[in-house]
């Protein structure tokens, strides 16, 4: 028994509001609604995600900004120690060659 064309027309216009009505499925309608909702929430999460990211960008920027000064405070007392070291060292040649001239003069007169 095969079904005639209107019948096949009815069936398909129906099946919709039958499977709703035994709640084996939705109409187009509510699904639509239901996609349109879940695109609107992914949306806002999507949004939400990025100003975190932005965020934890802006973080990571001022963290970065305040290693870069603390390199800059160890480089300055790096070189200010530097310095200490080239006085403390011509001292200490100054020191011996005064030493040294001594003991010669020194040993000149004996």
């Amino acid at each position: 028994m095969a079904l005639a064309q209107e019948d096949i027309e009815f069936i398909k216009k129906n099946l919709g509001i039958w499977l709703a009505e035994q709640s084996l499925g939705k109409p187009p309608v509510v699904y639509e609604i239901e996609l349109r909702e879940r695109m609107v929430r992914v949306e806002e999460e999507l949004k939400h995600q990025r100003e975190l990211m932005r965020q934890g960008f802006e973080m990571m920027e001022k963290r970065f900004e305040q290693v870069d000064k603390r390199f800059e405070q160890v480089d300055k007392r790096f070189d200010e120690m530097l310095g200490r070291h080239d006085r403390h060292f011509l001292w200490l040649i100054g020191f011996i060659a005064t030493s040294a001239g001594l003991v010669i003069a020194a040993s000149r007169l004996l």
